[in-house]
């Protein structure tokens, strides 16, 4: 089957009343918000004032008045203070002033409505909900940090990542040749690689989960840029105790009578298969419909119909394969992207590759 397994994030439930306030009374909530407001007038970031974030297990909505999009910034400074609890070597270690550092922490501490220090002199220690803050905002930015190697790693010329895409027919030869010339000069380019039909290809390459695919028929969308590299003949394929398996070549019109094996409505060699039908004056008796050309062809094999496919890595025992003269039974293979996604360097030099292969993509 081809069902991805897509996992999405669940936004929180928004709660018209929080704890923001908590433990503080009317006279200091107002003091908060006039200094949220007055923070909004130098042109600093002002968060919700209602709504807490996100409860363990869900996903933070970035909206820009809410607790992620408030405290991001601030959980740097916030970690360096805890770390060394001194406000003075804190503010050496970021390369901000100290009046500068010490206003953050109090803007945080007004905003959360909770002391995360106490103050001794000029030192401080973390109160108990300090400490517990204090872990969460470690956790959020260690992963931040990782997801900033992450995506900068894929984008890197030399060993960034390619997410391609490629009908299963050119999965067992095409692709794996095409792959090992390409790191002969990019050793360390990483690449990502679905096998799928046509046109689940095409809604991936909308939804942003592949860069490039190698599809066929030539998709023709107007989101899409799409360029033909190469054309692949189609046999007719029957069993080789078949009255038709003696010959080499057939017009396809003389098949007419039999029953077909084929791909299911959606793949594009189904659509290529009943228009070579049309065009040659009949409509296919379909016997069985598969999901993969190799699994066609063994069907062939044990006799129960015939195919149209392209030819296999490995010759199948079982079959006989005919050229087929009338009429001209070829598929396009081209390479699809999405039109104005911008490449990263790696992208950028797979796609050159590809297109230089135009007219010999496939092995001959």
């Amino acid at each position: 089957m081809h069902g991805n397994c897509i996992i999405d994030s669940v936004p929180h439930e928004q709660r018209s009343e929080g704890p923001l306030l908590q433990g503080r009374n009317r006279k200091d909530g107002e003091a908060v918000g006039r200094n949220r407001a007055a923070e909004a007038g130098r042109g600093g970031a002002v968060g919700p004032v209602g709504p807490v974030g996100a409860e363990s297990g869900e996903a933070a909505e970035l909206g820009v008045g809410s607790w992620a999009a408030v405290l991001a910034p601030r959980l740097a400074q916030f970690t360096a203070v805890a770390r060394h609890e001194h406000v003075t070597r804190a503010a050496q270690e970021l390369g901000v002033p100290q009046p500068t550092l010490s206003r953050a922490i109090v803007r945080l501490e007004d905003d959360l409505g909770v002391a995360l220090f106490a103050r001794h002199g000029r030192t401080l220690s973390l109160t108990p909900a300090g400490r517990s803050f204090l872990a969460a905002a470690e956790r959020a930015l260690t992963d931040l940090e990782r997801a900033t190697e992450s995506v900068r790693a894929d984008v890197d010329p030399a060993a960034g990542k390619v997410a391609f895409g490629f009908l299963h027919t050119l999965g067992p030869e095409t692709v794996p040749g095409l792959i090992r010339s390409f790191r002969a000069d990019h050793p360390r380019v990483r690449f990502q690689l679905v096998q799928n039909y046509g046109e689940a290809m095409i809604e991936r390459l909308r939804a942003g989960d592949l860069d490039l695919c190698l599809t066929s028929p030539v998709p023709d969308y107007p989101d899409l840029v799409a360029r033909r590299l190469d054309e692949q003949k189609l046999r007719l394929v029957v069993p080789d105790d078949h009255p038709l398996a003696a010959r080499k070549r057939i017009r396809l019109a003389e098949a007419a009578g039999e029953l077909f094996v084929t791909l299911e409505p959606g793949y594009g060699l189904r659509r290529i298969t009943d228009a070579l039908c049309a065009e040659a004056g009949f409509t296919p008796r379909v016997a069985f419909e598969g999901e993969e050309a190799e699994t066609l062809r063994g069907l062939v094999a044990a006799g129960l119909g015939v195919a149209l496919l392209p030819p296999p890595a490995v010759p199948r025992p079982g079959v006989a394969e005919l050229t087929v003269t009338a009429p001209r039974a070829v598929r396009e293979i081209g390479v699809a992207w999405l039109d104005g996604h911008p490449d990263t360097p790696p992208v950028a030099a797979f796609k050159k590759f590809l297109l230089s292969r135009r007219g010999r993509l496939l092995p001959r």
